[in-house]
């Protein structure tokens, strides 16, 4: 194996999916969460809303490798600064992480030497008003609930809203997060310390 194919095949050093087919996927979708999500398949819809309360409560719970379990392979947690999403190829974002920065990102939460959560945020997320619907196939749901977050750090209450966008797919029976999009409503703002997961 040669200098390049092993660089290639680390994909510690880069992602490996992020490219222009997903970047232009990803903008195509951006529209469906701006339509009326409409389901009346019950038991999707059931299924699909625990698990986005459970990957809530995972967080809120530090229950880091538990809630890690919840994503694709092919993942993205995504914060964008334009409201509703923007264009991550050109615009900056808070956060543009796919499955690779995302377990960093826990690591770096686990180990305690993350000291910009020294001490760890304490979180409770509140989430409601879900619309679901299908996407090109009954193996992907696409939704999108309000949220309101509440987090206490060094005696500092702070609170964020606005809503969540997740695309989720049918993995061996069993729903799982693709995208998490949040949308803060004051993302154009500036943040501080946006280290934890929102």
């Amino acid at each position: 194996m040669s200098n390049q194919q092993a660089q290639e095949s680390n994909t510690s050093l880069y992602s490996y999916y992020i490219n222009d087919t997903f970047y232009s996927e990803l903008i195509k979708e951006l529209a469906i969460w701006d339509t009326d999500l409409e389901m009346d398949d019950s038991k999707t819809v059931n299924q699909c809303t625990k698990l986005i309360i459970k990957e809530c409560r995972l967080l809120d719970e530090y229950r880091f490798d538990e809630f890690l379990s919840l994503y694709t392979d092919k993942s993205l947690y995504w914060i964008p600064i334009t409201p509703g999403g923007g264009d991550p190829r050109i615009e900056v974002s808070h956060a543009f992480d796919d499955r690779r920065r995302l377990e960093d990102r826990i690591y770096r939460l686990r180990t305690g030497y993350a000291y910009s959560q020294l001490p760890m945020s304490r979180t409770r997320r509140l989430v409601s008003n879900f619309e679901l619907g299908f996407g090109d196939s009954q193996d992907t749901v696409f939704a999108r609930c309000n949220f309101t977050l509440a987090e206490l750090r060094v005696g500092e209450l702070r609170q964020y809203s606005g809503w969540y966008g997740y695309k989720l797919q049918k993995d061996k029976d069993q729903w799982k997060i693709a995208v998490k999009m949040v949308n803060l409503i004051n993302s154009d703002q500036g943040h501080e310390n946006m280290t934890f997961m929102l």
